[in-house]
């Protein structure tokens, strides 16, 4: 694209890692490796680096609140990503906004369980993102075990592209226009499922082996917001974020950043 007077705004709404790999910092990097003017609300606060999160502070729903309007009221924002939202209180906060039409082209990347399997969010905040936040979003990005938890099955039984596909369309059903059920986390090949107004349409990428892998999912969303700002399509938005991620996973694969998962690259410095 030519290069722009003014960029798109995008906004995202998530909780900040100390590690500079996930959460907001993943966004803001991805939005400027779009050429889009990031923007945020934080929801949280972590004490975290690559190898452990020793600590989490949720930030007041009011403020959380604050923050959103706040930008809503000065920047014209093009779309808007959710990440990490910390407890019931915040998910009514965004779903009230998604509700009244404020937060354009929602892209809600689910964080409701650690890649450990450990609950991200309590089983009333996983309810209300059911019933409150996902019927207003755009595009809902759940990994597999995220996916389970929105289904209510065991992980073990999405291993396969038609359980994917079973579970996409499960959870578009509650409400959501898009839904990317992604299994590069947990199966051998980077698949992804798509479920739409088209159908489904099954995204394929040779796996990447690294241990650099932290924030993909904050990435994959937050580059889809992005894609989504300057006006592309849902399964074009979809399709580039893929590419992006799968650079990134590519271009920092021999990074030593910390002593655990690192972050991968988002500009392209290895490239």
């Amino acid at each position: 694209m030519p290069d722009p007077a003014t960029p798109p705004t995008a906004l995202s709404i998530a909780g900040s890692d100390s590690g500079g790999g996930a959460g907001a910092q993943a966004d803001l990097k991805t939005f400027a490796a779009h050429r889009v003017h990031g923007t945020t609300a934080l929801t949280a606060v972590t004490a975290q680096n690559t190898a452990q999160v020793r600590g989490v502070v949720a930030l007041e729903p009011e403020f959380v609140l604050l923050q959103i309007e706040t930008v809503l009221d000065d920047f014209d924002v093009r779309s808007v990503k959710t990440g990490m939202l910390a407890n019931r209180a915040i998910v009514d906060v965004v779903a009230e906004l998604a509700a009244a039409g404020r937060l354009p082209q929602l892209v809600v990347d689910p964080v409701l369980v650690s890649s450990s399997g450990q609950a991200l969010m309590t089983p009333d905040g996983l309810e209300a993102y059911r019933t409150r936040l996902l019927p207003h979003a755009l595009v809902v990005t759940p990994n597999l075990l995220e996916a389970a938890a929105l289904t209510g099955v065991d992980v073990a039984e999405l291993m396969s592209v038609e359980a994917m596909t079973d579970a996409a369309e499960e959870i578009r059903a509650g409400g959501a226009r898009y839904v990317v059920v992604k299994g590069g986390h947990l199966t051998e090949a980077a698949h992804d499922v798509v479920a739409g107004p088209e159908g489904i349409t099954v995204l394929e990428a040779v796996r990447v082996v690294t241990g650099n892998d932290h924030g993909t999912g904050c990435s994959l969303s937050a580059a889809i917001a992005a894609n989504l700002s300057w006006g592309c399509g849902v399964l074009d938005a979809v399709r580039a974020a893929k590419t992006f991620v799968a650079q990134g996973l590519a271009g920092g694969a021999a990074w030593r950043l910390g002593a655990g998962h690192g972050p991968i690259d988002h500009f392209g410095w290895s490239r």
